[in-house]
């Protein structure tokens, strides 16, 4: 729906108005056009939150016809022209702003030849009104059924969505494949006797077969209960229709029950069920529930009633809603590994033939269109049956996977497939919809980061205000409930928990692609298909492969984002991706592109917000870069800059710098990078900085560091032993939850005996030598219970520091890198209870390390490298119960032996997985 469009230009209005309206009342008597733009703009905007609760409505109501989709688009595009004007407004504004007081705004208005002057845009801003008020009469005209909120909108067409879901379904034979394990815990579930009425919820993305699995053991095991029924919720339910249909379910097929649910009223049709139900054991179904809190009135009411051993299973793909049932009765499905996956092709394939032989050639083919569908029992199963009707042929195969997702789009046999997973995004809510269709915009496979993306979306406007909570800390919690809706894959997680890495499913890529283009939401460009998108008139674009001019091809005044993830480009060409005409542009990523230098136009993009450029050759950058006055990200991560340019401490909504040289590739020396200098800027200015990685510092900079308020991750480099007491200004910072400081050469003594932590302080790193009583001072003894992560490098300490550090109970993880100069080190029965990776590397002196039993109990990654006098495999490994990976590296010569015989002895064979090198 246009909902996305609209309410991203009602928040652009809104920042264009705020503020504005007391001076332009001070040119009252210049310009009586220019003087009424903020009330016009104001008057525009609460049109577009009337025409939002109108989509809204029809949304929700699944409303679609052609002259309601013409009108929706008519939305869109006007939508996107009121971004326009209201950017226009923001310029026009922001250019004098930095400048002096209304005095400049005159000289504007007195500019009307100017495409930004104030005039112009209220002429525009006319127009767009006098449009708003032709889409509000087409739609009365037009749309007549709709026009009224008060009038009942119809539903979703029951008959068409039943037939997809019947054809969504998967037989009894295909759920036996890969599934054992899940159809054995439910069953025994089911089972279980002497036991209080329980729910049993089924969690998993749409496709996987979650309703199959429970209908199987369903039919198996549904004769243990006294009554039974199955009801296939949909979100457009409501509880009493649930009732009313599960009160016919459990009454089999008796037509004057039916009749008599049907005259009931809520609360006779309550006590009737509830009566039914009394001393009963029952096995009630509810499949495919999207809101928990149907689910726990439902199951209030009929735990009130039903006899010991009543089950009330639930299928979902919201987490939330499987959450309601203990642990040990919630299954989590996951996709079928390759191995089954292709069982499963070839039985739907091949379905005529018992034991069939695939060719080479025809195996090539296969299992690649069976990668794509990513385990997906859904798909794999509608393909197959597909391709079971066609020629068995290494053409056929090859043009198909060719075509394949053209085929899922628009052949009718596959519809089902398509529309089971489109109805998780037509039930995500508004404020999640842009969220993943931007996810759409990396290339297939693409590891997204956490915080990246949290800063993309921040950047885009999709993050609304709630209250206390940061925008980093509300983007956050979309994430999460992407994931929890199985929308996104997670693929890995810190040592907190936290999302790191995650990625889409491939189909559920193609999707969001399909609804972007829909949507006008964005653009993927990629030319080595032969297949080039028109993107002319995109808002944003992905560039995935290009070996054409792109300023041919993105030629859009009105492109706002631009994430660039073929490097191959060529550096002497990148210049023109950034001329005038994109001054709107809102997030530009040119990570990985070979270039040096950045040209002194970028001042120009005033709505930039988000400027990456990781991984580029670039040395310095241009004093225009100080006009970025709404920069709020600035990634320069493994660059060879080295100074800001002076002014920079300007750019005063920067949330996040990221700013460092990379020296060592592999991170085994005193200076693996270098940060960025200080001295030229009032950085502590910088009231909104979140993030600031890596600094170099300067007394001047650590005295003032205080001022920093937000910052939540700091990374400060190049520091003094005279420095080191000025550091104790850092627990006033109540945010600052990241720590890392780095002494300036591996000689300096970090004196930092005194050093309290903030109190919701969670990771530290100390680089550097410390000095003599750091161990035993506050920052670990008093106040290190916070700390979850830790790392120690290069402090060279004469003492053991485990005994210390074993007082951190919480520590989750533990570097100690070129620390210690001892010989030994040993962990304690009892010592880091909650550690689950272990690192020990760079120290040259260590021969022996032990671990006693109850020790490291939680440990699940244990590194050692770079030990060139350890000989022997640590003693008490084979007490490591939940160990799971395990590194050698860079050991004495005789360690490799050594290893081979605790392994054929049986030591290690607890260990899944095992490095050598």
């Amino acid at each position: 729906m246009a909902e996305i469009a609209v309410l991203l230009a009602v928040r652009k209005i809104s920042i264009a108005v705020a503020g504005e309206m007391l001076k332009f009342a001070k040119l009252a008597k210049k310009s009586d056009l220019v003087t009424s733009l903020p009330t016009n703009m104001e008057l525009i905007k609460e049109e577009l939150e009337m025409i939002n609760v109108f989509l809204k409505k029809i949304s929700s109501r699944g409303c679609s016809d052609t002259v309601l989709d013409t009108w929706i688009i008519q939305v869109r595009r006007l939508s996107f022209d009121i971004e326009d004007v209201a950017d226009q407004f923001i310029y026009a504004v922001s250019e004098q702003r930095s400048k002096g007081s209304c005095s400049n705004l005159r000289k504007i208005v007195n500019r009307p030849q100017s495409l930004l002057s104030l005039d112009r845009i209220a002429i525009e801003v006319e127009k767009i009104r006098e449009k708003l008020r032709e889409l509000s009469y087409r739609r009365d005209r037009w749309i007549p059924k709709l026009g009224g909120f008060d009038i009942d909108m119809p539903e979703i067409d029951n008959n068409q969505e039943m037939h997809l879901l019947r054809n969504s379904q998967l037989t009894d034979m295909d759920v036996l494949i890969g599934v054992d394990k899940y159809r054995e815990t439910l069953t025994k579930l089911l089972c279980t006797e002497n036991c209080s009425p329980r729910i049993i919820t089924i969690l998993g993305m749409g496709g996987l077969g979650k309703s199959t699995l429970v209908h199987h053991v369903y039919k198996r095991e549904g004769s243990r209960f006294d009554c039974r029924a199955w009801i296939s919720v949909s979100q457009l339910c409501n509880i009493d229709n649930i009732l009313r249909n599960m009160y016919k379910e459990l009454n089999g097929s008796d037509k004057q029950k039916e009749s008599d649910v049907a005259k009931m009223n809520v609360e006779e049709l309550r006590v009737n069920l509830k009566k039914f139900l009394n001393k009963k054991r029952y096995i009630i179904i509810l499949d495919d529930v999207w809101r928990a809190a149907i689910l726990l009135e439902i199951a209030e009411l009929l735990f009130r009633c039903g006899g010991k051993r009543s089950i009330l299973v639930i299928t979902t793909r919201i987490d939330e809603v499987a959450s309601i049932a203990e642990d040990e009765c919630k299954i989590k499905l996951e996709p079928l590994n390759e191995h089954d996956a292709w069982i499963l092709f070839c039985r739907k394939v091949f379905w005529k033939i018992k034991n069939p032989i695939v060719s080479h050639e025809l195996q090539k083919w296969g299992q690649k269109i069976v990668k794509k569908c990513e385990g997906l029992p859904l798909a794999i199963v509608a393909i197959g049956s597909l391709l079971s009707l066609r020629d068995k042929s290494e053409t056929e195969w090859k043009c198909f996977y060719s075509q394949l997702i053209w085929e899922l789009q628009n052949n009718p046999d596959l519809n089902h497939v398509e529309w089971i997973l489109n109805l998780s995004y037509k039930h995500l809510p508004n404020y999640l919809k842009n969220c993943f269709l931007y996810c759409a915009m990396f290339p297939e496979d693409y590891l997204l980061r956490r915080k990246k993306l949290i800063r993309l979306w921040v950047a885009e406007g999709f993050i609304e205000d709630r209250g206390a909570m940061s925008m980093e800390e509300v983007a956050e919690s979309y994430l999460i409930e992407l994931v929890h809706r199985s929308m996104l894959q997670v693929t890995e997680r810190n040592s907190f928990g936290r999302i790191r890495r995650f990625r889409m499913h491939d189909l559920v890529r193609e999707l969001a692609i399909k609804l972007s283009e829909k949507e006008s939401f964005n653009s993927t460009y990629d030319d080595t298909s032969g297949v080039i998108e028109d993107v002319s008139d995109a808002r944003r674009v992905s560039v995935l492969r290009c070996n054409k001019d792109l300023k041919q091809h993105i030629n859009s005044y009105r492109l706002r984002t631009f994430l660039l993830f073929d490097t191959t480009i060529l550096s002497s060409s990148w210049s023109s991706l950034i001329p005038s005409k994109y001054k709107y542009l809102a997030v530009l990523d040119l990570s990985g592109l070979p270039i040096e230098t950045i040209p002194h136009s970028i001042g120009e993009l005033f709505n930039l917000k988000y400027l990456c450029l990781n991984d580029t050759n670039l040395k310095s950058l241009p004093k225009s870069v100080t006009r970025l006055h709404n920069l709020q990200t600035l990634g320069l991560e493994r660059t060879q800059l080295v100074s800001f340019p002076r002014g920079f401490a300007k750019l005063k909504k920067l949330r996040h710098i990221l700013v460092w040289k990379l020296l060592d590739t592999g991170s085994s020396s005193f200076n693996h990078s270098i940060g960025v200098r200080s001295a030229n800027d009032n950085l502590w200015d910088l009231k909104e900085l979140q993030t600031l990685d890596e600094i170099r510092s300067s007394g001047k900079f650590i005295s003032n560091l205080v001022q920093l308020v937000q910052l939540r991750s700091l990374y400060i480099s190049d520091v003094r032993s005279n420095y080191c007491s000025q550091l104790s200004s850092l627990s006033k910072l109540e945010h600052l939850l990241r720590l890392n400081v780095k002494a300036c050469n591996k000689d300096e003594v970090l004196m930092l005996e005194t050093l309290t932590l903030p109190p919701q302080l969670h990771t530290l790193q100390l680089t550097g030598r410390l000095a003599e009583g750091v161990l035993k001072s506050p920052m670990f003894s008093a106040h290190g219970n916070t700390l979850v992560r830790l790392s120690l490098c290069w402090c060279h300490l004469a003492e053991n520091p485990i005994p210390y550090l074993s007082k951190l109970s919480n520590l989750t993880s533990l570097q100690i890198k070129g620390a210690y100069d001892g010989q030994e080190l040993g962990f304690r029965d009892g010592w880091f209870p909650k550690l689950k990776g272990v690192s020990l590397a760079h120290m040259e002196h260590i021969t022996q390390i032990y671990i006693e039993k109850g020790a490291l109990i939680c440990l699940e990654y244990l590194r050692l490298g770079s030990l060139k006098e350890l000989v022997s495999v640590p003693d008490g490994m084979e007490f490591l119960s939940s160990i799971q990976e395990v590194y050698f590296h860079n050991l004495h010569p005789n360690f490799r032996q050594n290893l081979q015989e605790s392994v054929e002895k049986g030591r290690l064979k607890h260990i899944p997985v095992m490095h050598f090198q």
